[in-house]
């Protein structure tokens, strides 16, 4: 279990934004034993902020409510692409998330893996709320890195495949990652846009916008663990090689959706390969 004596800055808005929406402290503290945190530690950290005035606290909540707009991903169950068909496995409309199976073949998978073990795989980073700045934590225990767009055959095939299934431009959006979790590895729960009330955003948010949507590709199978967890829904997406998970969170209001904090659970046996695709507001790089 999970007991640390910080609590992320994500989980704060988290805990903020449920008690302001009347969420009851069972209900907030299941969630977070569900995250692998442990039930007193969890009950004292929202008692904590029962305790004060949380409109004094750092969140990214608006004065409305997010509103919820038609979605990017077409409907019914199988979504004919130009290079292929991708079934649909499940949608929940809030926080929107959408679970394809047969996005990539075993062969795309494990040369994608392939180009990334060639590369120099790197300490995974979040980004500094101050300076905007990468750094290592131990929130984040992965190690990865990126391709440029267009860098080779395969990354020019996926993100062609990836802008039609999202339907937004290629431009738009950022480099592909590739993500290696040993077991043991996690991220935990965060949020993928950047919060505008976050100094270190400003940095992040000249190039492109605001992060609009995320695509999570499973490049292998998990023997154990490895979940993406979204406490706010109490869903886990179990890793399976080719599918991949869609989420969005940010509207033409200019609002980000909080219910799509997510985590990367515990890798307890096995490795995890996953790459991640962000696609921006608007022309990215």
């Amino acid at each position: 279990m999970t007991q640390n004596s910080e609590l992320s800055l994500a989980w704060q808005e988290w805990i903020i934004s449920n008690l302001q929406r009347g969420c009851s402290v069972q209900s907030m503290v299941e969630a977070m034993v569900n995250a692998q945190f442990e039930a007193t530690f969890a009950t004292q950290c929202i008692e904590k902020f029962m305790n004060v005035d949380v409109a004094s606290l750092p969140t990214t909540k608006t004065d409305e409510p997010y509103r919820y707009e038609s979605s990017r991903i077409a409907r019914g169950n199988f979504i004919e692409l130009a290079d292929k068909t991708v079934h649909v496995a499940l949608r929940l409309n809030r926080p929107e998330v959408v679970l394809f199976t047969h996005f990539m073949s075993d062969e795309e998978c494990d040369a994608l893996i392939a180009h990334a073990k060639e590369k120099t795989l790197s300490p995974s980073t979040v980004v500094d709320p101050k300076s905007g700045k990468g750094e290592v934590i131990n929130a984040r225990s992965s190690e990865g890195t990126f391709f440029q767009r267009g860098e080779n055959a395969l990354i020019q095939s996926l993100e062609k495949r990836i802008s039609q299934l999202m339907n937004c431009p290629v431009e738009n959006g950022e480099g592909i990652q590739v993500l290696h979790y040993l077991s043991g590895a996690e991220y935990r729960p965060h949020f993928d846009y950047f919060p505008a009330n976050q100094i270190g955003s400003a940095t992040h948010l000249k190039s492109g916008g605001q992060r609009t949507a995320t695509l999570v590709m499973y490049l292998n199978d998990v023997e154990n663990g490895g979940e993406t967890f979204f406490p706010e829904a109490n869903l886990s997406v179990t890793p399976k090689k080719g599918s991949a998970v869609y989420f969005s969170y940010f509207n033409s209001l200019g609002q980000t959706d909080s219910a799509t904090l997510h985590a990367g659970n515990p890798v307890l046996a096995g490795e995890k390969w996953i790459a991640t695709k962000w696609v921006r507001q608007n022309k990215y790089g």
